[in-house]
């Protein structure tokens, strides 16, 4: 792939990402969705955090790999435990991380 077919990739995601978005904002007091729909909307960012973030975590090399030595899953774990236990971003980041980096060493 040349360096232009790859910004023009680029650049038609960036375009369709943003006319998505905009096709909510735009139609916002003019279309009445229904309250199921919105009510579903709410799901919409844990769903999409969920799937970016799973398969990195389950899968190793294509394959489902779950393992205690699999380091990403176990460092998830403990991410997931310091959000449920202190409901800080900031420190579900630095502890996910730390513990990720603490377990990839010990391998």
């Amino acid at each position: 792939m040349t360096p232009a077919t790859l910004f023009a990739v680029f650049v038609a995601a960036g375009v369709a990402t943003f006319l998505i978005r905009l096709s909510f904002i735009a139609v916002e007091g003019r279309v009445r969705l229904p309250a199921w729909f919105r009510g579903a909307l709410q799901f919409v960012p844990a769903a999409m955090l969920s799937a970016l973030i799973a398969p990195d975590l389950l899968m190793q090399d294509g394959a489902l790999y779950l393992s205690p030595h699999n380091s990403r899953l176990l460092a998830g774990i403990v991410a997931v435990v310091v959000a449920a236990r202190t409901r800080s971003v900031g420190w579900t980041i630095v502890i996910g991380m730390a513990a990720l980096i603490g377990l990839q060493m010990l391998q």
